[in-house]
């Protein structure tokens, strides 16, 4: 059967309010100017799709807005960059969700309001439409505590047939790190995760046995690494590669960029060496320009960018 989108993208969508340059908030009863303050879509799973887009892909996204101006900022964006909003849906109750970020180059933080964003559950995805698209993008997995809907869900997906799963796993806010994630992993054809979650689940301290372990159940294990870069695994290969050369104004979306480079060459067909390019190409430019998807390039700038920039080296 034709596939109408190339991949399905549920979860979160929000505005970002950044305000770069704060070292500090202003004390009670006081008020402090600060030159710049923008505006942005965010949420990680609409980084991904809007990321996905400009790569030149058709994403769907599921997910829900407000009746408000800042849906309406979203909509006009996905549909300006072909992200298909025809499963967005406008909440009757809830506005839009925002997170006002404050950062400087040390670190940041953030004042959230989670909207239409509450409540998000893989039960509502829609499966009735899955099977028009190829691949889908899973998120927001929190451990013993949603660990049920997703091992359900992931099934349902996966007797489909002829569509493949990418799965980011996500920071378990517990602590617990439940090992009953390995139940979920040979449902997955792509497995993400930073180094630390890493570690974390797979109770190994050096992250390419942890990886090797991950992809032992799942299709592939893909690990964020930072500046170091990422390493992937897949049928007992292991690649790693260094990121590249790139002056970082903010890392906010730096990880579900890297997740849509990677998913893109996934989709693709090419070997795990080019995915690994394009997902540190995406991760690298994304970090240039402030907001989380502002940086990230369309498909000519990516290809131009992996064949020209210098990859990051450490100091020593």
């Amino acid at each position: 059967m034709e596939k109408k989108w190339d991949v399905f993208v549920y979860g979160d969508v929000n505005i970002d309010l950044v305000v770069p340059g704060v070292e500090s908030l202003p004390p009670p009863g006081t008020e402090v100017e600060t030159p710049v303050m923008e505006t942005f879509v965010g949420g990680g799973a609409a980084l991904f799709a809007l990321g996905l887009a400009k790569l030149g892909l058709t994403p769907v996204f599921q997910g829900s807005v407000g009746r408000d101006m800042y849906g309406v900022y979203i909509r006009d964006l996905f549909r300006e960059l072909g992200v298909d909003d025809c499963l967005l849906r406008d909440s009757e109750d809830k506005k839009t969700g925002i997170s006002i970020s404050f950062t400087n180059e040390k670190d940041r933080c953030f004042l959230t309001y989670r909207g239409t964003n509450e409540g998000l559950s893989l039960r509502h995805m829609d499966l009735s439409e899955l099977p028009g698209a190829r691949h889908v993008h899973v998120t927001g997995y929190e451990g013993r505590s949603n660990h049920a809907e997703y091992f359900d869900m992931l099934q349902k997906i996966k007797a489909l047939g002829d569509v493949t799963v990418s799965f980011d796993v996500g920071w378990d806010t517990s602590g617990e790190w439940y090992e009953g994630i390995f139940d979920l992993l040979p449902l997955i054809d792509v497995l993400f995760m930073n180094e630390t979650e890493c570690a974390h689940y797979t109770r190994c301290e050096n992250i390419e046995e942890g990886a090797r372990r991950l992809a032992q159940k799942a299709g592939m294990a893909v690990i964020k690494l930072g500046k170091k870069g990422a390493l992937a695994v897949k049928n007992g290969e292991a690649v790693s590669l260094p990121t590249y050369n790139a002056k970082v104004v903010d890392t906010t979306g730096a990880g579900d960029s890297f997740n849509a480079g990677f998913v893109y060459g996934f989709l693709r067909g090419l070997s795990l060496t080019d995915c690994l390019k394009c997902g540190n190409g995406c991760g690298s430019l994304s970090v240039t320009k402030l907001g989380g998807n502002t940086g990230f390039p369309f498909r000519a700038e990516l290809e131009e960018f992996i064949a020209t920039a210098d990859y990051f080296i450490p100091e020593s």
